[in-house]
C-alpha cells in the first residue's frame, strides 16, 4: 500500500475498454470497469442477492451496470440504485491509473 492508501490490483490492460472485472483487495472484492477512457470502482456484490457486478453488463454510454441476476442497474458515477430489486447503493472506490497499473483505495472519488 503506498503512503496515499492506494494498492495495486492489477494491469490496465486486465480491465478491457467497455468491460469490468474484479479484484480482491484489503477491503473486498472491488469491480473496476474501463468506460470511455475513465475507471470506475465499485464494490461488486450487488446489495440485492450478492451476485458479482463485474459478471453484469455495463453500459459506456450511461455508465452504468446492470446485474446479471435480478437487473438491478446502478448509476457508476454515483453509486444508486436506478432500477430493478436493489434498494441500497453501491459503495464506490477511488481508482487511478499509474504506469499501466490500476490502483484502488478506500473512499469515495471526487
Amino acid at each position: 500500500m503506498s503512503g496515499d492508501g492506494f494498492v495495486r490490483v492489477g494491469t490496465l490492460a486486465e480491465v478491457p475498454e467497455g468491460e469490468a472485472r474484479a479484484f480482491e483487495c484489503p477491503w473486498g472484492r472491488v469491480a473496476v470497469a474501463h468506460l470511455e477512457q475513465r475507471l470506475y470502482a465499485f464494490e461488486d456484490e450487488c446489495p440485492h442477492a450478492g451476485c458479482s457486478l463485474a459478471e453484469g453488463s455495463i453500459d459506456d454510454r450511461t455508465a452504468q451496470v446492470t446485474c446479471v441476476c435480478h437487473e438491478s442497474v446502478f448509476d457508476l458515477e454515483t453509486g444508486e440504485p436506478l432500477a430493478g430489486p436493489a434498494r441500497d447503493p453501491l459503495a464506490l472506490y477511488r481508482v487511478r491509473e499509474a504506469d499501466g497499473w490500476v490502483e484502488l483505495a478506500p473512499g469515495r472519488p471526487g
